[in-house]
């Protein structure tokens, strides 16, 4: 008796509209996060700036110490928000294999095997890979458009695909 051949195990990879919808998604999301604490960085800034317009009523060293407050306040806030950012994209493709956008669009990273990828496959992908495929005008983003598995630059270096969930 004959054995019949088994199905192919290959999963269908997920294309650039799925992949762009969900990265919309996640950038809204993101967004809101940052805006909220934007916002409340911004509202401290506007008192000090407020200070700072003031100077009658500040010695030289006092709106020096103020102005480079304001500055370190903006580092500050540009760190935390890549910190949101980066922890966001990791946390979620390191646990869950998704993040909350390819959640909704039903697609999910996977390594090599098809398999869920770890939190230091996902931060290789997410924060190294990603600013690479960033770096030429986006072209590691448009890659995907030709490559045979639907692979972006940052898929290439952290050995990932993204398909679409059975």
């Amino acid at each position: 008796m004959e054995e019949t051949p088994k199905a192919s195990t290959t999963p269908e990879f997920a294309g650039i509209g799925q992949r762009f919808l969900a990265a919309l998604v996640d950038g809204i999301l993101i967004s809101i996060v940052t805006g909220i604490i934007n916002g409340i960085f911004s509202t401290m800034f506007g008192l000090g700036g407020s200070m700072l317009s003031s100077t009658e009523t500040l010695s030289d060293e006092a709106a020096a110490g103020l102005g480079l407050a304001v500055i370190g306040g903006s580092l500050l806030m540009v760190f935390i928000n890549l910190v949101i950012s980066w922890g966001y994209y990791v946390y979620f493709t390191g646990s869950k294999g998704a993040t909350l956008g390819k959640m909704l669009f039903k697609i999910q990273v996977v390594d090599e095997n098809y398999q869920k990828i770890s939190f230091g496959k996902a931060a290789l992908r997410e924060i190294i890979g990603k600013f690479v495929s960033s770096f030429v005008f986006g072209l590691g983003y448009i890659w995907t458009l030709f490559d045979e598995k639907k692979q972006s630059w940052h898929d290439k270096i952290a050995k990932t695909y993204v398909i679409k969930k059975a």
